[in-house]
């Protein structure tokens, strides 16, 4: 399992890393630029993500245009939605008609709001089989 947490918040991206480790290899990326490229990189090396925590409000580049960045690459090369990687967004929002709207519509699979839970999470890796290794 490859594992990308793309967070630029040094308590929430340390957070996520650590508990992500006991479920596969974790990269970790500080803005949107930088997620892209991993993303890219891992594909070029025939080792793609299966799961990736993205931010939404990073530097450089947004969660949101790192997502449509990805979405497009995997359209792009042939995956179909159902086998793209699980996409996981992390965000302060809080209203959920504006989380419905803005993540759903982009291609993301599911959303943390902050402070992240982690039993939530586990339910969301749960959900799409994604189980410790």
């Amino acid at each position: 399992m490859r594992i990308l947490v793309a967070e630029d918040d040094f308590t929430s991206r340390t957070m996520l890393q650590r508990f992500l480790d006991g479920y596969g290899d974790v990269d970790v990326t500080v803005n949107g630029s930088e997620a892209i490229e991993a993303f890219n990189f891992a594909l070029e090396e025939n080792e793609p993500y299966d799961l990736i925590c993205l931010d939404i409000m990073m530097p450089e580049i947004d969660g949101l245009k790192a997502l449509k960045n990805i979405r497009e690459k995997e359209k792009s090369i042939g995956v179909t939605p159902e086998n793209g990687v699980k996409i996981v967004m992390t965000t302060a929002l809080d209203s959920t008609k504006e989380i419905s709207d803005t993540f759903y519509g982009s291609g993301c699979n599911d959303y943390l709001t902050k402070p992240i839970d982690l039993q939530r999470l586990t339910i969301i890796l749960e959900k799409y089989g994604i189980s410790k290794n």
